[in-house]
């Protein structure tokens, strides 16, 4: 099983740049050893399970909560039964399959 979740997670009250929060968090991904990649807009995660994929979120919000009055978190989730690897396996379908078009 592959779950992908993709989410958004900030404090709402510490002003326009909150980079300084949010690495807090990433720097919890990596150490988890979760399979994710970092993006403009957010963070993709791949996990075996839903609940795994779940509880990252969680402690991303253990993460902030002491330091904010209010979280805002967006998520949405892609689940799959028998397959794997499909943050590197999507990307890269989409990618062979843009060399063959043409313009």
């Amino acid at each position: 099983m592959s779950a992908l979740l993709e989410f958004a997670i900030f404090p709402t009250d510490k002003g326009d740049s909150v980079s300084q929060y949010v690495s807090k968090v990433i720097e919890m991904i990596r150490e988890s050893g979760v399979d994710y990649q970092l993006t403009a807009m957010g963070t993709l995660i791949e996990t075996d399970t839903f609940p795994e994929a779940l509880d990252v979120v969680n402690k991303a919000n253990a993460i902030l909560e002491p330091h904010a009055d209010r979280v805002y978190c967006t998520m949405t989730v892609d689940i799959q039964k028998n397959k794997s690897n499909r943050l590197k396996s999507k990307v890269n379908s989409i990618e062979s399959k843009i060399g063959k078009v043409n313009h």
